[in-house]
Formats: C-alpha cells, sequence, structure tokens
C-alpha cells in the first residue's frame, strides 16, 4: 500500500498542476475517479498484471471499460502511466490528486462519528465552527456509532479530535494506571 502511494504521488503532482494550470480540474477527477473504479476491481488487477497483454492494450482495455473520453493531455498522461507499467497505482493517484485539489480549494472533508444521529442544525453548527477554525469550507459526512455513549470523533484528514465519552474514559483509565 505504502509503495502504491510513494508511486502515485509524482503523478498525481503533475495531474494536478496541469489540471489546475488548464482549470480542468473537475474533468480530470471525474475521468480519474471512473478510470479509478476500473483498476480496483478484481477483474482488472488480474488483466492489468497479465504478461500476455501489451501496455497499449491494458491502457485502451482501461479506458474503455471506464467508458471515459480523454482529451489529449489525459490520453498522454494514461499512456505514459501504461508505459511504466503504473495502471493498478490510478486509485492512490486519484487519491493524492483530491487531497492536492482540495487543499488548493481550501475545503476539507470531515467525518464525524457520534452516538446518536446529528440533526441539521448541530451539523451546521459544527461546520461553522470547523470552517473558524480550520479556515476551509467544510463538507460533513455523518456516522453512527452507538459504543460512543456521548461526544463525537472528528476526521478531517490526518486530524483526529476525540471527544467522545469513550475516548475520555480511556484516557482516563491510562493515566490512572500509568
Amino acid at each position: 500500500m505504502a509503495e502504491l502511494s510513494t508511486v502515485a504521488r509524482p503523478y498525481a503532482k503533475a495531474a494536478f498542476e496541469y489540471a489546475r494550470d488548464h482549470q480542468t480540474l473537475d474533468s480530470w477527477s471525474d475521468w480519474l475517479s471512473k478510470l479509478a473504479m476500473v483498476v480496483t476491481s478484481r477483474e482488472a488487477l488480474k488483466l492489468l498484471s497479465s504478461p500476455r497483454l501489451d501496455n497499449e492494450r491494458k491502457v485502451a482495455l482501461v479506458t474503455e471499460l471506464a467508458e471515459v473520453d480523454l482529451d489529449e493531455a489525459a490520453s498522454r498522461f494514461l499512456a505514459s502511466l501504461g508505459e511504466k507499467g503504473r495502471l493498478a497505482a490510478l486509485a492512490a493517484i486519484r487519491e493524492q490528486f483530491e487531497t492536492l485539489r482540495a487543499d488548493h480549494e481550501k475545503r476539507v472533508d470531515v467525518t464525524v462519528v457520534s452516538a446518536y444521529k446529528l440533526t441539521k442544525a448541530q451539523q451546521d453548527k459544527l461546520a461553522g465552527a470547523l470552517k473558524k477554525r480550520l479556515n476551509r469550507e467544510i463538507s460533513i459526512t455523518t456516522q453512527v456509532d452507538p459504543e460512543l455513549l456521548g461526544g463525537v470523533i472528528l476526521r478531517a484528514g490526518d486530524t483526529v479530535i476525540d471527544g467522545s465519552v469513550r475516548g475520555r474514559l480511556n484516557r482516563l483509565s491510562e493515566a490512572l494506571t500509568a
């Protein structure tokens, strides 16, 4: 897994910089998403690892299965991935591309895990507070985990804020046994 993200980093950066400079972020996001879905399927991974198919045919198959219409730059990008045998890294490239895009657009996706379903008003209040603190546009996804007892856990990228009752009890237990 770490290897794919390492391989993907320069490709994602190059794709992002090209798309940003040519104001085509939406189209690149769209086709990267479709291609990533194709290459993560078990059948596609078998095809991509097959020595029977040359790299051009692999690129053509992935493009056809994803049903995408690529512009010239995107076609060259995909052909380059194919030549280097990096088509399997498309999902990691897409993930890093989207991270770069979110950073560029000053937005962040936040996952909120709570013990109970949050109301729209609670979500809006939380989004407002996070927007002020992070200085970014906030997109909230909620999940319910009744084992939390109360409070919330916030995940924004690599940042995790555990404000749950379970988390507090765990920290208290660790402090008492230390």
